[in-house]
């Protein structure tokens, strides 16, 4: 990495956010912490809406919905019709839920419970959330406090970024668990908020050590930065990366039951049958330009938005992965697309180092989960989606265990090998699943 972009992106620039940042460290204790507070009971009910609203079932659960506009069948709009008119103090966080208590004979016994619980639960985080941040809890540990105050601007940007990341990753995980599904309401535009912070400063990213001090953990870390990443061929590979990620989200199907020219034909059909293809389009076309006026002006900004793009095409690309591979061994759906657009969120957040342990931690998360959704519900399925947003969770709480400690120098020993022991390992996977199946058909034919 040549050394004047390095030591550009060693100096803390946070760009526009620097005034913010320097006018809420400024704000005493207490009233930050009332703040957080009221923000995260806003962000709750946020989340509640979006749950309850932005799924593939919508229900007129949300305070925010006109009762009298929804669509309900006879039965339940007899119950409607009877239930006292909502009023603006049913739309005050916390105590809403409360007074909604009345329409629990139209939506179930207790449905009110958990969207009461989200709201406290994010009024609580938050602000355990900042002190913890602000105390250097993502810092490399032996860190005198003069240091960690040094870096607070950088931990309070990298604090509202993650905020926004959960407020997202629990409406996302909420309505996985209802529906089995998460919506590219949630995931698109989270993306790319995520691309566009990036390309105002790297400093969104998580922090790690670099023998020259800390930084964040860019593209450059561990083993240094490719001068291919700022070159041509690094704007082809981002360019490359967007229109997989624009493609991914369209409409498509593969069907070879009728050759290859009638497939070729459907799938063409397919992808311009939905309405939804002229937005992604503009989407993609704005985004290859976007993307290379920000390689134009480089430094800071090309390696934060290249950072972003590579995490999101290796946190998304690895469900995928293994989305691909587990269904034709299979010969079943293992997972929803739902999840491969999650984790290629979170990847464009935290970046392709965090996005693997992100991953490799999500079934210990699972492990906890299914036995509290077994035990709740009875329910044996199991989807995927909270157990990627859990594994985050983990890898943010315990970041400098997982990558000072260890991933950081598992990758650099490993280098390039990384990548064939991820292939072995997805084609062992797969090898793994075709002899479970061939044995389930013996057994059970």
């Amino acid at each position: 990495m040549p050394r004047h972009l390095l030591s550009s992106v060693l100096f803390m620039n946070l760009g526009p956010f620097n005034a913010f940042v320097a006018g809420w460290l400024s704000l005493p204790e207490p009233l930050a912490i009332v703040v957080l507070a009221a923000l995260g009971i806003l962000l709750g009910a946020f989340a509640n809406h979006v749950i309850t609203t932005w799924c593939w079932y919508p229900r007129p659960i949300s305070p925010w919905v006109r009762m009298d506009a929804w669509h309900l069948d006879e039965e339940h709009q007899q119950i409607a019709n009877k239930l006292p008119p909502r009023s603006l103090l049913d739309r005050i966080p916390l105590l809403g839920w409360l007074r909604l208590r009345r329409e629990a004979t139209l939506h179930g016994p207790g449905f009110w419970v958990r969207p009461l619980l989200i709201e406290i639960g994010m009024a609580i985080t938050l602000p355990i959330m900042h002190q913890q941040y602000l105390g250097g809890l993502l810092l490399p540990s032996g860190f005198p406090a003069a240091v960690v105050a040094t870096l607070s601007t950088w931990m309070t940007l990298l604090f509202f970024v993650h905020v926004a990341l959960l407020a997202m990753m629990v409406a996302a995980t909420f309505i996985d668990f209802d529906e089995r599904t998460i919506p590219d309401a949630i995931t698109i535009p989270g993306t790319i908020l995520a691309l566009v912070l990036a390309s105002i400063t790297p400093y969104v990213f998580l922090p790690g050590q670099l023998a020259e001090g800390i930084s964040p953990v860019t593209l450059q870390h561990p083993l240094g930065l490719n001068p291919k990443w700022m070159s041509g061929g690094g704007l082809l590979t981002c360019l490359v990366i967007w229109s997989g990620w624009c493609f991914a989200l369209a409409d498509r199907r593969v069907i070879m039951r009728h050759g290859v020219s009638k497939a070729i034909e459907y799938f063409l059909a397919r992808l311009v049958r939905h309405p939804s293809w002229k937005i992604l389009a503009v989407i993609w076309v704005v985004g290859i330009v976007a993307i290379s006026i920000v390689y134009q002006i480089s430094g800071i900004h090309w390696l934060g938005l290249a950072s972003s793009l590579m995490g999101l095409a290796v946190g998304g690309g690895i469900v995928w992965s293994i989305r691909l591979v587990g269904g034709w061994a299979m010969q079943m759906e293992a997972m929803g697309f739902g999840d491969v657009t999650l984790m290629a969120m979170i990847g464009a957040y935290i970046g392709w180092q965090a996005s693997l342990a992100a991953f490799f931690l999500a079934p210990l998360a699972a492990i906890v989960i299914v036995l509290i959704q077994f035990v709740a519900t009875r329910d044996r399925a199991t989807p995927f989606g909270p157990y990627l947003c859990a594994g985050t969770v983990l890898t943010l709480i315990f970041w400098d265990e997982v990558y000072n400690a260890r991933l950081r120098t598992t990758i650099a020993l490993m280098g390039d090998l990384l990548l064939w022991l991820g292939l072995a390992m997805l084609g062992l996977l797969g090898g793994m699943l075709m002899v479970s199946r061939w044995f389930k058909s013996r057994l059970y034919n």
